[in-house]
């Protein structure tokens, strides 16, 4: 009987680990994240979604927007609003239109960690050269990105 219990305790211990692994950001068009009232869509750039929290009204995720503006390094702090839906927030499009730009996103769920890295174009994000990553984003993987949309806007 006691190794059942022991196996059973393993068993869910091993299974709240991989909860905890699967925690994960996703992003979106802004009309994926319904608003509370006073916030105005045309100021939305993104929305983004916490994956695989157990409890989603409880994520938190900052936000900066990383760029290069006539060859000037720029950083731009974001104001992420919660929606009206536990675990989904707009990303507020804080930065100049002019220049590079990448959104270093960081999402905690407890203990667990995840980020997105999004480059910004003329028309909006570049979701298929996105980067997405189960812990915070490096400053080094940040400044590639940044550098790749840069080389690629010339």
């Amino acid at each position: 009987m006691e190794m059942v219990k022991t196996a059973c305790f393993a068993l869910a211990l091993a299974s709240s680990a991989a909860w905890a692994a699967d925690f994960s950001l996703t992003i979106g068009n802004p009309v994926a994240v319904a608003l509370p009232d006073g916030v105005v869509k045309k100021d939305v750039s993104m929305a983004v979604r916490a994956e695989g929290c157990a409890d989603p009204a409880k994520v938190q995720i900052t936000g900066v927007a990383e760029g290069n503006v006539n060859g000037a390094r720029r950083s731009v702090p974001l104001r992420i609003v919660p929606g009206a839906t536990a675990g989904a927030f707009a990303v507020s499009r804080d930065w100049p239109q002019q220049g590079s730009w990448v959104v270093n996103l960081t999402g905690h769920c407890g203990n667990s960690i995840a980020s997105a890295v999004v480059p910004f174009g003329p028309k909006g994000f570049l979701r298929e050269t996105s980067k997405f990553f189960p812990r915070a984003a490096t400053a080094a993987e940040v400044e590639s990105i940044l550098t790749t949309l840069a080389g690629g806007a010339k």
